[in-house]
């Protein structure tokens, strides 16, 4: 698809979501549930598995506003975000990340993620995800630094008045471990389901090479990195302190991150989160170029960083805590300091056990969780509205439902699940969708109504729960009276 002609279709695609929003905002209080959803002449990707599935499991929820989100929020990438093509005989898949007209490395993995049980049923999402992986690869090759694209090279960036500017063609140059982390957990479970061998060509086996040489460059054993990043405004979280350089450092073998998965400079540079989503992507990535016998060597030297990433991580991040035992730090600095907190944003401390179903049953990770869930994590707020871990990225009153879903997803009790279920429920603001964040006091006080990677992993949500709990899709989770919540002026 053409860049003017996309620009128009999500275009009409947001018009359609903010006219349906207003349209079902009245509705919803008779209870009349109409899909906020675009026409279908005017969605950005169409899949009958998507569709079968939406309608297989709508129909098994027997809470009306629940299935209403479920079949608002599911397909709200496919229908409102994608720009696919082919290009020099291969498959090109550009996803934006909802209200921002550029694609994050992170997000649209995470977009697509829920899709990708699909690949081996619908042709078409087979494809969406292989051009979403090649397109990956090409911007990796463009700036392994950056954290955001645009899909056309030759567009100046926004934020041209960053220091340094961006290239042409980059959004956004925010040096964020995890970005890269993204691309490799694309491909590797693209792999591993399809035994698709194909999407291992030059352009992707280069960007792979980039992706080690960047990381181990921002090892920095030897206490240096090429990477600065200066932006003037008042907000601190903007930019990295010290002439955009982050804070002293001592190296220990952990990458350094300057800026977590929110966009947000981190306090300490090696976030622990990333590191160990690092420790496992090098890991998959040393397993496909040792399964496909591209280069033996290059496998080693993937596998030797994620143990000796990983071995820092279990040295230096692992601290005893007062009330919860031992417990994992958010960033460290390699001196000693500590922050202890969690982000919303994926990857997150609470969401080690989305990425790796190992630390499920981890001690660590469970006294972690119990840290998190409780008021010794100052960015866990508990509010009328609902309770649920927040961001620095938007304040100190605002909750994401992006944090009440993984506690969700990472969660051992039916209980626990359901109170995160009902939150959900009865904060969207009647809009049927995920926003980024809203008011632990007033849900009507939210920010960005189209983010497209929330709304995706909602619906992750409600298909994990009917293919394991599928019991609780028999409760009615808006049976309470919304407060008459009024939104401000």
């Amino acid at each position: 698809m053409k860049r003017r002609n996309f620009i128009k279709t999500t275009a009409m695609a947001s018009v359609g979501l903010s006219l349906i929003e207003m349209t079902a905002a009245n509705l919803n209080t008779d209870k009349n549930y109409i899909a906020n959803r675009p026409p279908i002449h005017k969605r950005t990707f169409t899949s009958e598995a998507v569709e079968d599935l939406i309608n297989l499991i709508k129909n098994q929820i027997k809470d009306e506003e629940l299935s209403w989100m479920f079949e608002n929020c599911y397909p709200n990438t496919i229908d409102t975000t994608v720009d696919y093509e082919i290009i020099d005989g291969k498959a090109d898949t550009f996803i934006i990340t909802g209200d921002i007209d550029a694609m994050w490395l992170r997000d649209s993995t995470a977009q697509v993620w829920p899709y990708l049980p699909l690949v081996n049923k619908d042709k078409k999402i087979k494809n969406l995800i292989r051009g979403l992986i090649n397109r990956q690869a090409k911007c990796v090759i463009l700036d392994p630094y950056a954290n955001s694209f645009y899909k056309d090279l030759s567009r100046v960036s926004s934020h041209n008045k960053d220091i340094p500017t961006p290239i042409a063609g980059v959004h956004e140059q925010k040096w964020e471990v995890d970005s890269l982390c993204y691309v490799i957990r694309l491909s590797y479970h693209y792999y591993k389901l399809t035994g698709d061998n194909s999407i291992f060509d030059e352009t992707w086996i280069q960007s792979s090479k980039i992706i080690y040489d960047t990381f181990l460059t921002e090892q920095r054993k030897d206490g240096k990195s090429p990477y600065t990043f200066v932006r003037n405004g008042t907000a601190m979280v903007d930019a990295p302190v010290f002439s955009g350089t982050g804070r002293p450092l001592k190296p220990n073998g952990m990458i350094c991150s300057m800026f977590r998965p929110s966009d947000d400079a981190t306090m300490y540079p090696f976030l622990i989160p990333s590191n160990i989503f690092a420790a496992i992507s090098m890991k998959q990535l040393s397993e496909i170029y040792k399964s496909e016998n591209i280069d033996p060597v290059f496998a080693e030297k993937c596998l030797s960083m994620s143990v000796e990433v990983n071995n820092a991580v279990e040295k230096y991040a692992i601290k005893e805590h007062l009330d919860f035992g031992k417990i994992y730090s958010y960033e460290i600095d390699g001196f000693g300091n500590h922050l202890y907190m969690d982000d919303a944003n994926v990857p997150s401390l609470m969401s080690l056990a989305y990425l790796d179903s190992k630390f499920k049953k981890d001690p660590i990770y469970l006294n972690t969780r119990k840290f998190l869930l409780s008021d010794n994590n100052p960015y866990f707020l508990k509010g009328k509205a609902a309770e649920g871990q927040a961001s620095p990225h938007t304040g100190k009153d605002k909750i994401w439902p992006m944090g009440i879903i993984l506690r969700a997803l990472t969660s051992n009790s039916d209980k626990e699940i359901v109170k995160c279920i009902k939150m959900l429920v009865n904060t969207h603001a009647d809009t049927g969708f995920m926003h980024e964040s809203f008011d632990k006091d007033n849900p009507k006080e939210y920010s960005r109504s189209w983010f497209a990677w929330a709304n995706t992993l909602f619906g992750e949500l409600i298909i994990k729960i009917q293919q394991e709990r599928p019991h609780l899709l028999n409760i009615n989770y808006s049976k309470r009276p919304k407060p008459n919540y009024k939104k401000n002026s």
